[in-house]
């Protein structure tokens, strides 16, 4: 400890930061951290260009956008995994390389930047920024911690706070769920930082943002929103991309209730494995939390009555939200191949749900007398915009891997190398390689383009392509590595608490337990059931 150091002041360091990607000089880190830092920063400046050159240079046989754009790809991700300049302008520099190296024109190349994705994270991140600044986000998370026996651990307040993440995921949109509970993340993280603070278990002038605990915490709601996702059809739209191709190509029908027969099993396993993982990954600094009940009931009591600003803000929000799943509730009664869930569904985009709540927080007044309003346009212009910028260079590489062919490319070849011929091996097959290809775009993107691939090469062999096709539509919600694999691991990534490297660290490990899971239950649950035959 050092006395003399200046004491963190938690609230402004987790809930009122404004960058996600910092340079050296602005984290504490221990020399042993620096010497890591700098090595693998100085090692991506020219790692990057060379594996981009020396692949755009091998003499293989791929069409040359292909082969180029492959190139420039491999050298984004080395960018983005050692972190030479910040995340968001790896993604910029590949995105204009493209464009410079023929790929496609700068208008394709930038139209990925108007999808409605990107207005989800625009409209998200200002309802954020409204239940932070007006002190909702904080009740919510002493709601939270007010459940018996879940302020006593910070193991028991992760899980909990995970199977929340998880059923809301399941009929919400997994980014709305992740963009509706970071801010009671965040909320919960500073209580745990002061207590930490305040027990002198950290330094006086320690970093938030780098404590294991948030970055468990923050973890499980990106990951936890993905595996529960996974429960029902319309919990993800890989699902309903997945599910469609597969009914096209067998002719075989999947209801709403044999999903989740085969569904959860292998939701729950998941569940398991990856509290384990971001736990032993990612120890919090503490892990018996006694006196926070009492400590929650007083910090509740002064709180008092919601304010109008807050009133305001949950209005705001109450109306993203049933707006965000009204959508799923009319596939519950009517199906999703109902005429009013396709009109409903088409109509109240998430994107344009996220912008039309955050709109309402500069239209409900907090003093009608001087004109203020819930939220100020400077306090929506603290958003991170980093972030937004990130994703949609994701986005354009997803779409660039789908229209120029190389993820079939990919597929094809790797099927014909491997001489796939049997059901497990297609199976395993279709799980890697969407896994693969999630980590680098959209999960949108790999249910489109690899349940596609997986069938045909299924159908040659004579093996009925139900199992791995499903298979891969459930491996198409994975991708856990990179901020850029999910839209939930994006704002993750933007909330500041989890480094790029644990992030990584974290997020291979459940790739790979996931990917066992659904290769070894899937064929069995299925077999069981006979839902496929």
């Amino acid at each position: 400890m050092n006395p003399g150091a200046p004491r963190t002041d938690v609230d402004q360091a987790l809930l009122g930061h404004e960058v996600t990607y910092r340079g050296l000089a602005e984290q504490r880190l221990s020399p042993a951290e620096e010497r890591f830092e700098k090595g693998r920063r100085t090692t991506g400046m020219w790692l990057a260009p060379l594996i981009t050159v020396v692949f755009a240079l091998l003499p293989i046989d791929m069409a040359p956008m292909q082969q180029t754009l492959a190139a420039v790809l491999l050298g984004v991700i080395v960018l983005w995994v050692t972190e030479p300049v910040p995340i968001p302008i790896g993604g910029l520099i590949g995105v204009a390389a493209i464009v410079v190296l023929g790929v496609a024109s700068a208008t394709d190349a930038v139209a990925p930047f108007g999808s409605p994705t990107l207005f989800t994270f625009v409209g998200a991140f200002i309802l954020a920024q409204a239940m932070l600044k007006q002190g909702l986000a904080r009740r919510f998370a002493f709601l939270v911690l007010s459940l018996p026996g879940v302020g006593r651990s910070t193991f028991r307040l992760i899980v909990a706070f995970g199977a929340i993440t998880c059923l809301l995921s399941a009929f919400v949109s997994n980014t709305a769920t992740v963009a509706m509970l970071l801010p009671t993340a965040l909320g919960m993280l500073a209580v745990i930082a002061k207590l930490l603070q305040d027990r002198e278990l950290v330094a006086a002038d320690f970093d938030p943002l780098r404590l294991r605990v948030g970055a468990a915490l923050v973890l499980m709601l990106a990951y936890g929103s993905s595996v529960g996702g996974l429960l029902t059809p319309v919990g993800s739209p890989p699902n309903l991309i997945g599910r469609g191709l597969i009914e096209e190509a067998t002719g075989r029908r999947i209801s709403f209730g044999e999903w989740m027969i085969m569904a959860l099993p292998i939701c729950a396993l998941m569940f398991v494995a990856l509290a384990a993982v971001l736990l032993l990954l990612n120890r919090p600094e503490i892990r018996r939390i006694e006196g926070v009940e009492e400590y929650v009931r007083a910090e509740r009591a002064n709180m008092g009555r919601l304010s109008r600003a807050e009133k305001n803000t949950l209005v705001a929000f109450g109306v993203t939200v049933f707006l965000w799943i009204f959508p799923g509730v009319i596939a519950l009664f009517a199906g999703t191949e109902s005429a009013l869930y396709t009109t409903v569904s088409d109509r109240l985009n998430e994107g344009i749900v996220a912008v039309l709540g955050a709109s309402l927080l500069f239209l409900l007044p907090t003093d009608w007398s001087k004109r203020e309003f819930t939220l100020n346009w400077s306090d929506a212009a603290k958003i991170d915009w980093g972030t937004i910028v990130l994703f949609g260079t994701g986005i354009i590489f997803g779409s660039l891997l789908e229209e120029t062919g190389l993820a079939e490319t990919i597929g094809s070849s790797a099927a014909s190398a491997l001489g796939l011929t049997s059901v497990f091996a297609i199976t395993a097959f279709a799980v890697l390689l969407a896994v693969l290809v999630s980590e680098t775009t959209s999960n949108t993107a790999s249910a489109a383009v690899v349940v596609p691939i997986i069938i045909p090469i299924a159908a040659a062999a004579g093996i009925n392509p139900f199992v791995p096709a499903l298979a891969a539509t459930f491996a198409a919600s994975f991708g856990f590595m990179l901020p850029v694999s999910t839209p939930q691991n994006a704002i993750a990534y933007g909330s500041g608490v989890v480094p790029i490297t644990t992030m990584i660290r974290s997020g291979v490990s459940f790739d790979v337990l996931g990917a066992i899971l659904i290769i070894l239950l899937l064929p069995l649950l299925i077999g069981v059931t006979g839902i496929g035959g």
